[in-house]
C-alpha cells in the first residue's frame, strides 16, 4: 500500500454502525467507501457525512462495487442479512482482510445470547469466504451512535482473527476510531465478544445505560511487552 492509508469500504455502511465507523475514520485520513444494495442510498448517505478541510474522501457504492474497491473490507449488515451479503461480495474480498462487526441477534429476544450453529457469525463468515480470505471480529461491543458523536468513547474494541498480521492491522483501525483494540486471540474467541452484545443490550435496559461498552483493566502496554 505503500506507506498510503488502505482504502476502507463499509458494507452495510448507511447504517448506525457504518455511519459512525466512516466519519472517524475519514477524520483520521482513510478514504472510505459506504456500501449499500443501492448505490443511490449509499451515496446519498456518503454525501451527508460532513468531511472537513484534511479529512480524507467518503464515497458510497453499491455492496459488490465497494468490495472490489475496498483494501480492508468491513461488514456492519444485521445478522438476518449476513450470509446473502457475504455470498454476494465472496469473489470481491478473496484475499483480503475482512473485518465482520456482525452479531447474531435473533428477535425479540436480542438481550439473550443465541449463538449459531458455527459458534459465532465471525466463523461462520470465514467458513463461507475460506481460508484465502483473513476475517476479522471486531467492533460489537461499541454503540454506533457514539462513533457518530465527537467525544471520546470509554470503551474497548476485541479483536479476533487467525491471522496476526490482520489483527494488528485492525487494532490500528479502532485506535483511529478513538477506541483502544484489544487482541483478544483467535477467531474462535469471537464467540465471547458476539455474545456480550447481548448482555449489554440487557444491561442498557435493566440500568438505563446509553450504549453500555466494556473496558478491560489492568498494565496491558507492561504485559505486551
Amino acid at each position: 500500500m505503500n506507506g498510503k492509508r488502505p482504502i476502507l469500504s463499509i458494507i452495510g455502511g448507511t447504517g448506525t454502525l457504518g455511519t459512525g465507523l466512516a466519519m472517524r475514520w475519514s477524520a483520521a485520513g482513510y478514504p472510505v467507501i459506504l456500501g449499500s444494495r443501492s448505490a443511490e442510498k449509499a451515496d446519498a448517505a456518503a454525501k451527508a457525512i460532513r468531511v472537513s478541510p484534511g479529512t480524507a474522501s467518503v464515497r458510497g457504492m453499491d455492496n459488490v462495487s465497494a468490495a472490489k474497491a475496498g483494501e480492508i473490507v468491513v461488514v456492519t449488515v444485521p445478522y438476518a442479512n449476513h450470509e446473502t451479503i457475504l455470498r454476494e461480495i465472496r469473489d470481491a474480498v478473496a484475499g483480503k482482510i475482512v473485518v465482520d462487526a456482525t452479531v447474531p441477534l435473533v428477535p425479540p429476544k436480542v438481550a439473550t445470547v443465541q449463538l449459531p450453529p458455527e459458534g459465532s457469525a465471525a466463523r461462520a463468515a470465514q467458513a463461507l469466504l475460506g481460508d484465502g480470505v483473513h476475517v476479522v471480529a471486531a467492533f460489537q461491543n461499541v454503540a454506533g451512535h457514539k462513533l457518530q458523536s465527537p467525544q471520546s468513547i470509554d470503551c474497548d474494541v476485541l479483536v479476533c482473527s487467525n491471522d496476526r498480521a490482520a489483527r494488528e492491522s485492525v487494532i490500528a483501525l479502532a485506535g483511529a476510531a478513538g477506541l483502544r483494540g484489544i487482541d483478544a486471540g483467535p477467531l474462535a474467541n469471537a464467540v465471547a465478544a458476539e455474545a456480550l452484545t447481548s448482555i449489554l443490550i440487557g444491561i442498557n435496559r435493566r440500568y438505563k445505560v446509553d450504549g453500555a461498552g466494556i473496558r478491560i483493566t489492568g498494565d496491558l502496554v507492561a504485559s505486551a511487552g
